[in-house]
């Protein structure tokens, strides 16, 4: 694919229109927005029961993002890899349960993109400061035949959209508040990333960004 360049700020689509980045792949303008206050107060409540963590990485590092999840099992990342637990590891306690409201908002979402039947088991929310980065990966640990629905909030950020092989050169596609990504199909295990985040001030989450993401983990 041929690397494009975008503006951080395009116009939002009123009409939720799917822009289609590949087959199976869409990004949603604005579709989430008017469910932002209420989703930043539960994110909010989730962080009390399950606090915010930058996590170990395998190699020896620190995720510059900081992580918690809700739902039936939460994403961890330490020494010994990569894998979805159960219970918190730092409470040791379940994860909060998954909104109902959340989980209906990503079974529509899904649904407008083409994946009917999708209901996911397990949100998982990132936290993003300016200089916070995720770095090129494919999503390998949830059930492959259920897509990824990602929900944007706060400042904005560039989304790169890769391929199927790592060395696959990188759309930019700027994600603001609001916005809503779905891929599965033939995009699941596209590479993506998050380029670093640029400092700023957004007028509902302040200084950051939230990523939530929705997946399918269980049978």
């Amino acid at each position: 694919m041929a690397q494009q360049e975008f503006a951080l700020d395009p116009p939002q689509c009123g009409s939720h229109v799917p822009e289609w980045l590949d087959t199976g792949a869409c990004v949603m303008r604005g579709l989430a927005v008017t469910h932002a206050a209420e989703m930043i107060a539960g994110i909010r409540g989730i962080a009390r029961a399950a606090p915010f963590r930058r996590m170990p990485t395998p190699g020896g590092g620190v995720m510059s993002v900081a992580m918690t999840g809700c739902g039936a099992a939460g994403w961890c990342s330490d020494t010994q890899g990569y894998r979805y637990v159960a219970r918190d590891p730092r409470t040791d306690r379940p994860w909060p349960p998954l909104p109902d409201a959340w989980r209906e908002l990503a079974c529509g979402a899904a649904e407008r993109a083409g994946y009917t039947g999708f209901v996911p088991d397990v949100c998982l929310i990132n936290g993003y400061r300016p200089g916070a980065r995720m770095g090129l990966h494919q999503d390998r640990d949830e059930r492959l035949d259920a897509p990824v629905v990602s929900l944007s909030f706060g400042l904005p950020a560039l989304f790169l959209w890769g391929g199927l092989k790592r060395t696959d050169a990188c759309r930019r596609i700027p994600l603001l508040h609001g916005d809503v990504v779905v891929w599965g199909g033939p995009s699941r295990l596209v590479f993506h990333a998050i380029a670093p985040l640029r400092a700023g001030e957004h007028p509902v989450t302040g200084p950051c960004r939230y990523n939530l993401t929705f997946r399918r983990v269980g049978a």
